[in-house]
């Protein structure tokens, strides 16, 4: 039997995101964010509420994008727990940035895998602000890469936003192949 829960909803994976910006003086900011995606082939898109982040994004129009991992937890969930407006979170975090060489925002050096991107679209309608950015570089630890160099997600053991219970879970683990695994079925 199922049980109806209304409009409540949940979606997985949430990927945790950590957004890394600069202000007007070349401050570097973060924060986490959990409600995006990829949503071409080099864009990715997300939704935010109005932030300093979102202030920089418009100044700015440039990002990065990290993926928390278990080992970046405390710190990515820290971003999303205190108020660029108030405090310097990077110094706070005790992290280090380096300028994208590619974009007009700082690379948090903490974390294995990065996209850097240019802000491509900013919708706003009252409290929701959607962000389309494009990926112009991606930058990944060689820890992280597979014998192929590419990025192998049990080695970067991205984490999840669970909301359904407000925690974060491990992804990585390979269960099946993509384009194959269904053509058992297609080719009876």
């Amino acid at each position: 039997m199922k049980k109806s829960f209304n409009n409540d909803m949940v979606i997985t994976p949430l990927s945790v995101f950590v957004i890394a910006t600069y202000d007007e003086n070349g401050v570097p900011n973060a924060m986490n964010a959990a409600w995006g995606t990829q949503c071409d082939y080099k864009n990715v898109t997300f939704f935010l509420s109005p932030h300093k982040t979102t202030d920089n994004l418009r100044l700015k129009k440039a990002f990065t994008l990290s993926f928390a991992t278990p080992e970046t937890l405390e710190i990515s969930d820290y971003f999303g727990v205190e108020s660029g407006h108030k405090v310097n979170k990077i110094e706070k975090a005790g992290v280090t940035v380096t300028k994208s060489e590619h974009v007009d925002a700082p690379v948090i050096d903490v974390f294995p895998l990065t996209l850097e991107c240019e802000v491509v679209k900013m919708e706003e309608s009252h409290d929701e602000i959607r962000v389309v950015g494009k990926c112009v570089n991606m930058l990944a630890d060689e820890s992280i890469l597979n014998e192929k160099g590419k990025v192998d997600l049990g080695k970067l053991r991205p984490i999840s936003f669970d909301s359904a219970s407000n925690t974060y879970r491990v992804l990585g683990d390979v269960v099946g192949n993509a384009f194959r695994d269904g053509l058992k079925i297609k080719n009876k």
